[in-house]
């Protein structure tokens, strides 16, 4: 290690390009990193919901120019059509729940919000009020943080259609989980004579794939003022018998479905709903994947031939040290030692710069643990790439012999 300090302050004007160049490649694969980290990091955190063997139904109602159109009908009998309509969809054999929502289902480009206090503590805000009938619990597998199953949750939405179900990061700014409030009442709206008790609290609900635990949840029955309107029919169908689900609804709508003016008019998988709600950001992250694929390539070549050139320089002086004695391997250590050092004495400097890079957010919600993966990938992809543009070249200089590699000398 003395030696090659001594070699490296020798060879300051050649090693001092080889440091900038790694510090800024350095800088750069730290920023590739850093955001495919927050990627990955956000996608494989858990949902808090579960979309596997749901799909969603579209409904409408007849108009008067329809000869089937039934005119007269109250909010309550169309409520009664639509309580019959979910009512015969449950009775297939296949299906296990069907919910009724408005604005409540995952993936869902609409929102209804609500703010929300208690003592000192309330929203930042707007959160998402998601309105729906009892089995939604069970539609999208919600899960209580005092270990409610989503039949239990769906109880509770039966049996007190006054109280609210709360995600359990309502009052994250304050580091206050709602699972020690459950039972208190909560301020609805701002005005003290809204009060609502909090029935249970439940997981935190993600907006998407690739959003944050960010978006607080408040899950609230579906009043009758608003039952009418609700626009989400949503189906959990049972995993051994979900085949052709949407095929066979469709081909008996006509037949069994159609109830007062109430129609169905398509069946979609929540697959699908959710690919058409995250199209925009998939596409989005794949040309930035792409964009950033290429650069590495790039930065990959740019540095595998710099170290490649460097060695092949000299060519000269691995002969004379196999002359006198040196070996393949202390050879090979000699070289790569050197390699890794310059890459050790870049790194520390490359930090500083990527930390004060990340300022503005290490300020707010920087997580060091994001630092330090990316700090650590970056400088083990950059070690393999200056062994490698190191250790070819070598290796093919060993097979000259030495007189013929000073002949030029």
């Amino acid at each position: 290690m003395k030696k090659l300090f001594t070699q490296i302050r020798n060879e300051w004007r050649s090693n001092l390009w080889m440091i900038i160049e790694m510090l800024v490649v350095s800088v750069v694969m730290w920023y590739i990193a850093d955001y495919m980290y927050q990627i990955i990091d956000i996608y494989t955190k858990p949902l808090g919901f579960n979309i596997d063997h749901t799909y969603k139904i579209g409904f409408d109602r007849l108009t008067d120019k329809s000869s089937d159109f039934i005119a007269g009908q109250d909010e309550q009998a169309m409520a009664d059509d639509m309580d019959e309509l979910m009512e015969r969809i449950r009775r297939r054999p296949e299906v296990e729940a069907v919910s009724l929502s408005l604005n409540a289902h995952p993936y869902n480009g609409s929102n209804s919000g609500a703010q929300f206090s208690y003592d000192t503590l309330s929203t930042k805000g707007y959160v998402v009020l998601r309105q729906v009938s009892p089995e939604f619990p069970i539609v999208f597998q919600y899960h209580g943080t005092q270990g409610e199953t989503p039949e239990k949750l769906m109880q509770i939405l039966r049996d007190r259609p006054m109280e609210i179900i709360v995600s359990d990061n309502l009052f994250r700014r304050y580091g206050r989980t709602m699972t020690s409030l459950v039972g208190q009442s909560v301020v609805f709206g701002g005005d003290s004579a809204n009060m609502l008790q909090i029935a249970a609290s439940i997981e935190p609900v993600r907006y998407g794939d690739f959003y944050q635990w960010g978006d607080q949840t408040v899950v609230a029955r579906l009043g009758t003022n608003v039952y009418v309107y609700a626009s989400e029919l949503c189906v959990r169908v049972k995993a051994d018998q979900d085949v052709d689900f949407a095929e066979k609804l469709l081909a008996d709508s006509e037949s069994q479905l159609r109830v007062g003016n109430l129609y169905l008019t398509w069946v979609q998988p929540f697959s699908k709903v959710r690919d058409i709600f995250q199209r925009s950001q998939t596409n989005t992250i794949k040309s930035y994947v792409i964009g950033m694929a290429f650069l590495l390539f790039n930065i990959f070549l740019g540095l595998l031939g710099t170290f490649w050139f460097r060695t092949q320089q000299r060519t000269q002086e691995i002969a004379v040290r196999r002359v006198n004695g040196a070996t393949r391997r202390s050879i090979f250590g000699r070289l790569i030692g050197e390699g890794l050092l310059l890459l050790t004495i870049a790194t520390p400097i490359a930090v500083l710069v990527d930390i004060n890079l990340a300022l503005p957010e290490i300020v707010s919600s920087f997580e060091w643990t994001r630092m330090i993966v990316s700090v650590v990938v970056v400088y083990a992809v950059m070690a393999l790439m200056v062994v490698a543009g190191i250790y070819f070249p070598a290796r093919k200089a060993m097979t000259i012999d030495p007189a013929t590699a000073l002949h030029d000398e």
